[in-house]
């Protein structure tokens, strides 16, 4: 049964994010919060659907918490590698040594305490659910879902005015969920590789336009701050013809969004991202 699956899946992704924990805990390796991220990301994706849910909002909203937490750390990892491979080791090291204590609040921070304690109750509460009883309400309430999120994003991509730092976002929720439901999702193999395609160009180009505005702030960034603005300006320009390539190959919308635009939903520079 679908249902059988679903709630597999979301028990093995709480074995992942113990065991991410874990390493993390131990020091074991440099992915270990990466790997503790994906897990989160995941379980937030398969959650989505069913966020009008009382058995899993409490679920949705502690895997939420912890990616809100974990999001400046794995930000100053990604910023310790471009700062590695631009050759700039003396401000690698300011701040690699910053990490460890990071990882540690991070362990023994209540978020994760609250999200361990809600997959643990999560199974028995949707099992006793409806939707834990019936497989094909399930199904159309996930399909809907998908149809509604890819809908949003085709009104989205046919604003010019769109912000782009809000379409990132938009992209990236697409993409994990039509990755966490493949067999439900409408998209073609095409446009599903192309919307990797511009998730992976509309990233690129916010790192680099993050790191500029961190060039601002702090000293010794700022020799970096001209190769980022142009590396940033380049990146967004690819990013504008993979957001044209995917336009091109979504089905076509079945329900009309009014997307927000960049008027009622300005950029923010803070808004959060998981890898």
């Amino acid at each position: 049964m679908f249902t059988d699956s679903y709630v597999a899946e979301i028990r093995s992704l709480e074995e992942a994010l113990l065991e991410a924990y874990r390493r993390l805990d131990e020091a074991a390796d440099v992915e270990a919060l990466h790997d503790l991220r994906i897990a989160v990301r995941r379980i937030r994706s398969l959650t989505a659907p069913l966020r009008s849910q009382p058995e899993s909002q409490t679920l949705r909203e502690a895997a939420a918490e912890v990616g809100r937490l974990t999001t400046p750390t794995r930000d100053l990892e990604v910023l310790i590698i471009e700062l590695q491979q631009r050759g700039h080791d003396t401000s690698a090291d300011v701040r690699r040594r910053r990490l460890q204590t990071d990882y540690q609040l991070i362990v023994a921070a209540p978020e994760l305490q609250r999200l361990f304690a809600a997959l643990q109750q999560w199974p028995v509460a949707f099992r006793k659910s409806k939707l834990g009883e019936d497989s094909q309400a399930l199904k159309r309430i996930i399909g809907k879902a998908l149809t509604r999120q890819i809908d949003k994003l085709h009104a989205a991509l046919k604003d010019v005015e769109f912000d782009r730092h809000q379409l990132r976002i938009l992209v990236k929720r697409t993409r994990y969920l039509t990755d966490a439901f493949p067999q439900l999702s409408p998209l073609p193999t095409a446009a599903t590789k192309s919307l990797k395609k511009a998730q992976a160009a509309l990233g690129a180009w916010h790192d680099h336009f993050q790191w500029g505005l961190a060039a601002r702030r702090e000293s010794d960034l700022q020799p970096l701050a001209l190769q980022w603005e142009e590396a940033s300006k380049q990146e967004l320009k690819e990013a504008e013809v993979a957001l044209s390539e995917l336009a091109e190959l979504l089905p076509k919308e079945k329900v009309k969004v009014k997307p927000r635009t960049s008027k009622e939903n300005p950029a923010t520079t803070k808004e959060k991202k998981s890898r």
